[in-house]
């Protein structure tokens, strides 16, 4: 059996399917992307070679540049959202009362699809009968706003939703890292007298940092594509005020039949991702060994 696994041939074989999938799903649609972005088609028609114009042209459009702002935003709110989700983790790791509970609280967004999380908010922004008017109203708000109908809000309301649709998915792995961590390190700290907020900032925040870097690339990278329940609520209005890329590049290729554009849009979206993923990487680069005092 060793002389068989050791056998390149068998092993190139074995990694062949999977080669193939990931190049017929993945790799050569990237370059048919950056390939369209070099021609002007409406998707139907024959194409028009034209370089690097829609490219050029990218590069001025200030509606793309207000989407990736958005899209920036939403970035940076995801970012901080993870210093939230890491103290429930920490929270539900701590063997309290009830945990087992708000564990399966917490997950019950991922269990449902982005379109359903769009219309359940929809009914809670609703501006005459939804739940968050309705509150302000009992408050003594005379006039509550029209949270996804107001260019200064939007973008905002748009959040809540969107952060609250993945918390789930970043505290179960912030929960399972914690749970990793022994417990003979917490108890040693006890016994020294450490309090609960030196063991967490002091123990368990180090020894999860690695996960919380990839989380940090993963909820970067998540927000600049991010798409679905923007569309589905808002569709980028009032007037672009909720646009981010995704929903731009959209608009461009399957509502003005732009495909060229939608497709350079498309593909320096994957640019900048791939440029933040770096800068990201660079930026929690740590050495191999570390020491705490």
């Amino acid at each position: 059996m060793d002389k068989v696994l050791s056998n390149k041939k068998v092993i190139a074989l074995y990694v062949l399917p999977s080669l193939l999938l990931i190049l017929a799903v993945v790799y050569i649609p990237i370059v048919l992307t950056g390939y369209y972005g070099l021609n002007e088609w409406n998707g139907i028609g024959a194409m028009k070679w034209v370089g690097l114009d829609n490219y050029a042209a990218l590069i001025k459009d200030h509606a793309f540049w207000s989407s990736a702002g958005h899209s920036l935003l939403l970035a940076v709110f995801s970012m901080l959202s993870l210093i939230i989700y890491l103290v429930v983790a920490m929270v539900l790791a701590a063997k309290l009362k009830g945990a087992n509970l708000f564990r399966k609280i917490y997950l019950i967004p991922m269990l449902l699809s982005s379109v359903a999380i769009a219309q359940l908010w929809l009914k809670i922004y609703h501006p005459t009968n939804g739940i968050m008017n309705t509150l302000l109203e009992s408050l003594g708000v005379a006039n509550p706003p029209a949270w996804l109908a107001e260019t200064d809000l939007v973008l905002f309301a748009l959040f809540i939703p969107i952060l609250w649709q993945y918390a789930g998915f970043y505290i179960l792995i912030y929960y399972a890292a914690l749970k990793n961590i022994p417990s003979s390190l917490e108890e040693a700290a006890k016994i020294d007298g450490a309090s609960s907020f030196q063991i967490a900032y002091k123990i368990k925040f180090p020894l999860v940092m690695e996960v919380v870097k990839v989380t940090i690339v993963l909820a970067v990278v998540g927000s600049l594509k991010y798409f679905d329940l923007i569309y589905v609520m808002t569709d980028g209005g009032p007037n672009g005020s909720s646009e981010v890329m995704a929903s731009y590049m959209y608009h461009k290729a399957f509502k003005a039949y732009d495909f060229g554009y939608g497709s350079a849009v498309g593909f320096f979206l994957l640019i900048i991702c791939l440029v933040a993923t770096w800068i990201i990487r660079k930026a929690t680069a740590s050495k191999d060994t570390i020491q705490y005092s």
